[in-house]
């Protein structure tokens, strides 16, 4: 017996035989250890003795967190006997990828010229979650400078897909993706510029949300970090990722708000105006083929919004296809800017990758920067009349299920790159908020789908997502498949 205050005690038997602490979402664990049923420090030993049983096989914790963590739960399990005031996320594990400032260890950007670039402090989004009470337990795999749709680098290796040993994890926070789903981490930080918190989502069956462009601040002590491009100032953004809904909810509450760090940061309420209950939902778009398995997913995905009382049309937002040329635009015209700078902290083989990927397909001398962005506010606002008829829009994640390991930069597939991310990039170029869930398995391998809402409107998104999850249920944490 374990006291854990007046009239408090451990009851392991609370929990199932077939359940571990580390089935549990960041909501449940957190409920439980204020309530002192479970002890944090049990609980952060369960997930540390998860990430030693799986993460050999998958790849996705780069760096442990033990002692600094063990230390954390104790304090928090003194917290809890003394009566003191607990925050919602009082201590809950979680993981941090590995170009968000975590104090005290590196933020390598999976590149081995930075593999002892240590971060005195953390960034604004790890300060709020120690602030609630969780506890960082290990940092995450990212593709070199996170510019990749799947998770490997020549520092730390590949990031396998606890679904399937050949398919990708999803990138840019595929160690991430890949960690959540096999329960190794109830709750993460992750960012996205190109889908990097909805693709390993998609990947990997857990859910996250890419916010509103400007609610959750950016920081990083490194000044190459400082001062981000043009279209990093435009489409990046931080965002949580975790296995419920109601986990994203619980971590945009702690994480939004305006950081005098990041200019571009504002402070606006997570709520919003009554809306009506509509959804438009699109399965496909010209030019794109999207799998049986996709298309499946969004019908599921609308049913399951049909059946909660939400009235179900099928349309497509305007110029959903000339988003993704905007977004490869604006990126590749930065990427052709830095590569000069970054060539050499490159390998070869992404070197070559950025050099005849988007740079070279989509040229500025294509569609001029002023038109580029004369185009993107034009849409932005067709976009934002578009919500007063349709609040919610249901779209797939990606087209396709997940690739096998290299496919995004190898010479053969890489033209193929923004047929990918046609789903993706609207959210990016538009600056809305996009929640990405699971809603079933087909073929072995996680269908999802995309609930995007208008600017400011994260909460119609969640809304719509936890919909969705009370009738379809969470399909994760797994056990990794090896073969």
């Amino acid at each position: 017996m374990v006291l854990h205050g007046p009239g408090r005690q451990l009851n392991l038997d609370l929990l199932t035989m077939t359940e571990h602490l580390w089935d549990l979402t960041a909501n449940d664990l957190a409920r439980k250890i204020a309530d002192g049923e479970v002890s944090s420090l049990e609980v952060i030993d369960a997930h540390l003795g998860r990430i030693e049983e799986v993460n050999g096989w998958l790849n996705a914790v780069t760096r442990v967190l033990a002692d600094e963590a063990r230390a954390a739960a104790e304090d928090a399990d003194k917290a809890v006997a003394a009566g003191d005031e607990l925050g919602p996320l009082h201590g809950v594990p979680c993981t941090i990828k590995e170009n968000i400032d975590v104090a005290g260890t590196a933020t390598t950007q999976g590149l081995p010229v930075f593999a002892d670039l240590v971060s005195p402090t953390d960034a604004p989004l790890v300060e709020r979650l120690r602030g609630a009470g969780a506890i960082p337990i290990g940092r995450t795999n990212l593709p070199e400078f996170g510019l990749r749709i799947s998770t490997d680098n020549p520092l730390h290796g590949l990031t396998r897909n606890p679904w399937h040993p050949e398919r990708t994890a999803g990138g840019s926070s595929g160690g991430e993706g890949s960690a959540i789903a096999s329960g190794m981490s109830p709750l993460g930080l992750g960012n996205d510029i190109g889908g990097s918190v909805r693709n390993p989502a998609y990947c990997c069956g857990i859910t996250s949300i890419k916010p509103t462009h400007g609610r959750l601040p950016s920081y990083s002590v490194f000044e190459h970090d400082q001062n981000p491009s043009l279209s990093s100032q435009i489409m990046l953004t931080d965002g949580p990722m975790a296995r419920s809904v109601s986990d994203l909810q619980t971590a945009m509450k702690v994480l939004n708000g305006c950081d005098p760090r990041d200019p571009r940061s504002v402070t606006v309420s997570m709520g919003g105006p009554d809306s009506k209950r509509q959804a438009a939902v699109v399965k496909s778009i010209s030019g794109t083929e999207c799998h049986p398995s996709v298309v499946e997913g969004v019908e599921r995905a609308a049913s399951s919004l049909a059946d909660a009382g939400w009235e179900i049309v099928e349309n497509t937002p305007p110029g959903i296809d000339l988003c993704s040329e905007i977004w490869a635009h604006l990126l590749g015209t930065d990427v052709s800017l830095l590569m000069d700078a970054a060539r050499p902290l490159l390998s070869e083989e992404m070197a070559a990758a950025l050099d005849s990927g988007i740079t070279e397909q989509f040229p500025s001398e294509i569609m001029d920067p002023n038109l580029v962005h004369s185009e993107r506010i034009r849409l932005a606002r067709e976009w934002s009349v578009f919500f007063t008829e349709h609040p919610v829009v249901i779209m797939p994640t990606w087209p396709q299920q997940p690739f096998e390991h290299g496919a995004d930069i190898s010479e053969d597939s890489r033209s193929e790159l923004i047929e990918i991310l046609r789903f993706i990039t609207p959210a990016n170029v538009l600056g809305l908020p996009s929640v990405a869930l699971p809603v079933g398995v087909s073929e072995g391998l996680p269908q999802g789908v995309q609930c995007i809402a208008d600017r400011w409107r994260d909460d119609l998104a969640l809304t719509a997502g936890s919909d969705i999850e009370s009738s379809l249920g969470v399909i994760t944490p797994i056990d990794p498949i090896t073969s």
